[in-house]
């Protein structure tokens, strides 16, 4: 056999078929959001897509990022979809080669009302009979405090060809309704480039709209309160003070903007206002901070995942786990009312080890990322 020359290789690759590109649909995530967070969530599990098939094509599925084919405002209208084929869902669907199912997140749950837990099963259920494989990707899971609610957690739960868990307590959750294979992750933030940046702020405090206003969570008066102690605290000691918002305005009544706003009108703060007009603005702000406090979760591990130290202060179940599991142990729950969260912000933030932690952070969760990464490998 003769020997090749650079030009005979270059025709015989050229002539080879190109290597087909792996189509995925990411479910409740996007890149435009007003929610920082759920942008956070689409760039995450993109970049974890990416890992595994670098030229894959992903397309995002959401509230307020649809496609015409995806009738999902109303129950109703998924049903009469499935009936009529009007839209062509399930063709659609079909052309893709994996769903990737991120519930936003935090709202595979029925905490959030049946209907938003009902409709995103039922789109997953819509992708099982495409016959296109699901995976859950890595979210909280649970809690389920309704029969309907657990019922329904079931069914999305067999029907998902994989299941990822971004913390323990989800896992156990997931194991209790009857999931054998789950895979125990953490969240795909990490999974987002770092950018590089000086260090040019000192404080960058976080307050959320969910929490300013009336909700189902914490006490909001205790809440205001808090962080209008907080403040006060920190401006007395010298310390210079950034106000975040990590929900952008709109039409949703809990984004952070006019919260920070009304915060400022009734503090006098003279403190520098972040209204970030995206993600990647938002972990630029984060990376350039000496520490993070803040109350939207994501705004926490926005900064982690950047090499920020940060002290959440949460309001429900999906923060402490989640950084547990990281062995980031400074998370503040608002839910205790035996304990003044100013006083424990503040612990935290004396804590001597604050900075000095964040890096074993990053590595314990990019290690979790390759078991997702492996586990998606398998899977095509």
């Amino acid at each position: 056999m003769k020997n090749l020359d650079m030009g005979d290789a270059v025709k015989i690759l050229n002539s080879m078929p190109a290597e087909r590109e792996i189509q995925v649909l990411v479910l409740w995530a996007d890149d435009s959001s007003p929610n920082l967070g759920v942008r956070a969530l689409g760039r995450g599990t993109e970049a974890l897509v990416r890992r595994v098939w670098p030229r894959a094509e992903v397309t995002f599925q959401n509230y307020g990022h649809r496609s015409p084919h995806m009738p999902f405002g109303r129950l109703r209208s998924l049903v009469r979809e499935q009936i009529s084929g009007r839209h062509g869902m399930q063709k659609w669907l079909s052309g893709f080669d994996l769903v990737i199912d991120t519930r936003s997140g935090d709202s595979f749950s029925d905490i959030y009302g049946m209907k938003r837990h009902t409709i995103m099963s039922a789109v997953a259920a819509c992708v099982v009979r495409a016959g296109v494989p699901v995976v859950l990707g890595p979210q909280t899971i649970g809690p389920f405090n309704t029969v309907r609610g657990r019922l329904l957690a079931r069914g999305s739960l067999r029907g998902a060809r994989l299941v990822m868990a971004r913390d323990a307590e989800s896992l156990a959750e997931a194991e209790k309704l009857h999931r054998a294979r789950c895979v125990l992750a953490t969240d795909v933030v990490f999974a987002i480039d770092v950018p590089r940046v000086d260090t040019t702020r000192d404080v960058v405090l976080n307050i959320s709209g969910l929490l300013w206003n009336p909700n189902p969570h914490v006490d909001f008066q205790r809440y205001r309160n808090a962080v209008c102690k907080l403040h006060e605290v920190l401006t007395t000691q010298g310390r210079g003070i950034t106000l975040l918002a990590h929900v952008l305005d709109s039409g949703n009544a809990d984004n952070d903007v006019p919260a920070i706003k009304e915060f400022v009108d009734l503090t006098g703060s003279m403190a520098e206002v972040c209204i970030p007009k995206g993600l990647d603005e938002v972990r630029s702000v984060v990376a350039s901070a000496n520490v993070v406090i803040g109350s939207r979760m994501h705004a926490c591990l926005n900064a982690l995942s950047v090499g920020t130290p940060a002290i959440p202060m949460a309001y429900s179940r999906k923060f402490e786990p989640l950084l547990r599991g990281m062995q980031w142990n400074h998370t503040v729950d608002l839910r205790d009312k035996t304990t003044d969260p100013v006083d424990a912000v503040l612990r935290h933030l004396a804590a001597t080890d604050l900075a000095a932690g964040v890096p074993a952070v990053q590595a314990r969760a990019h290690e979790s990322l390759l078991l997702a990464e492996e586990s998606l490998r398998k899977l095509i």
